[in-house]
């Protein structure tokens, strides 16, 4: 019996994935359950059993001592039987969420098994079951028993009937994942995903970043005559994908993510995180989106408060207040803009009274002159530097 079992547990091993030692530690705990039932022990006794892995012997020790007299394929051979299929399945259960724990986060790829109550049950390869949520589903994906499934693992917990493995098809990181599968550049940490937003089945938005200014980021996601991103679109059922080269400079960063919309203006509110994006009229309902889609995306994607104007929606008195404005800032353009002097002749211009641009260019050469360190050719080309800064 002892070589018998030895080799029913390797096979076990082999087969389930469930280590020799976990398999022995149960069928020891099966044969001492077995054992009780047939040897009298008193409260104050200790039976142990104890299987030496690599012979497969059996011994059984009653307070330290070895009892010679059991006989273990005679030993309610039935009731041990079933205890180890139990202690196997409970092993087995815990090899399962172990390995699927690991994947926490990832893709994994099964076949619709069956259908239960709007939710799918997903067969992993053989080993184990996933369960597909309703909620979890993309609303017009449409699957047949036998088809073969793509998902990512949202959740890994234990229940009584076993590890319950929660996939999902609509979460956002299900199509960061597959970029990550379908761009090396992605997996390899050279091109980062810096943010994504996602309306599962319709649009989803994802702005990268290249690490390598030799290397495009977009360029890199789209892939030679796109067959990257249409390998993720195909995977996805035809669900449009939005691929945004991220930028620092946040007014940049609006206008990429609310393409194909032309952006006219933005006004920024840095401590609210809000901005006022003013957009010709002709563009409102391209950058808003159907339902509101393009717009809600750009916000959850740069993670600011988008707000849609149209240029002619703005008030008269608040198109004088801004002209008015820009006017004002105009005359407070700071000598600093000048790039055709030096430090020193700033300094001379300053306490000879000439703090703005707009102070040069009033000024005119004759007063320019007055300066220290200043000749006819430098008043010139002063003067004329001035008055670009101002056109622009």
């Amino acid at each position: 019996m002892s070589q018998e079992l030895l080799a029913i547990l390797e096979q076990i091993e082999r087969e389930r994935g469930i280590k020799k030692e976990v398999l022995i530690q149960a069928v020891e705990s099966a044969l001492l359950t077995a054992a009780r039932k047939v040897i009298d022990i008193k409260p104050d006794e200790e039976l142990k059993i104890e299987i030496d892995p690599s012979s497969g012997k059996i011994r059984a020790f009653l307070n330290n001592a070895e009892i010679k007299s059991i006989d273990f394929g005679r030993i309610a051979a039935s009731t041990a039987r079933q205890v180890i299929i139990q202690k196997i399945r409970e092993a087995e259960k815990e090899v399962i969420f172990s390995e699927f724990q690991d994947k926490t986060g990832e893709i994994v790829s099964g076949t619709v098994y069956r259908f239960d109550k709007g939710n799918i049950i997903v067969d992993l390869l053989g080993k184990t079951e996933g369960i597909l949520l309703k909620r979890e589903q993309v609303p017009n994906e449409v699957f047949k028993q036998g088809q073969r499934i793509r998902a990512y693992v949202l959740e890994v917990k234990k229940d009584t009937k076993g590890p319950q493995i929660i996939l999902s098809r609509s979460h956002p990181n299900f199509v960061k994942k597959l970029f990550e599968l379908e761009v090396p550049e992605i997996y390899e940490g050279i091109v980062e995903i810096k943010s994504i937003a996602r309306q599962a089945g319709e649009r989803t938005k994802i702005s990268v970043w290249s690490k390598n200014e030799k290397v495009d980021s977009v360029g890199a996601c789209v892939g030679m005559r796109g067959n990257r991103v249409r390998n993720i679109v195909n995977e996805l059922n035809g669900e449009k994908i939005d691929i945004i080269r991220y930028n620092e400079d946040m007014k940049e960063y609006i206008k990429a993510a609310l393409s194909p919309a032309e952006i006219a203006e933005i006004k920024l509110d840095k401590e609210n995180c809000r901005a006022e994006v003013i957009v010709e009229e002709d563009q409102l309902s391209l950058a808003i989106g159907k339902h509101g889609q393009n717009v809600r995306l750009a916000s959850r994607l740069t993670g600011w408060e988008l707000d849609i104007r149209a240029k002619s929606t703005i008030p008269k008195e608040e198109k004088e207040r801004e002209v008015k404005k820009e006017k004002e800032e105009l005359k407070g353009i700071p000598l600093e803009e000048l790039s055709s002097i030096g430090n020193n002749i700033k300094t001379a211009l300053k306490e000879a009274g000439f703090n703005t641009v707009e102070d040069i260019l009033k000024a005119g050469i004759k007063d320019l002159l007055k300066v220290k360190g200043i000749g006819e050719k430098r008043a010139e080309k002063l003067l004329k530097e001035a008055k670009k800064i101002i056109a622009k």
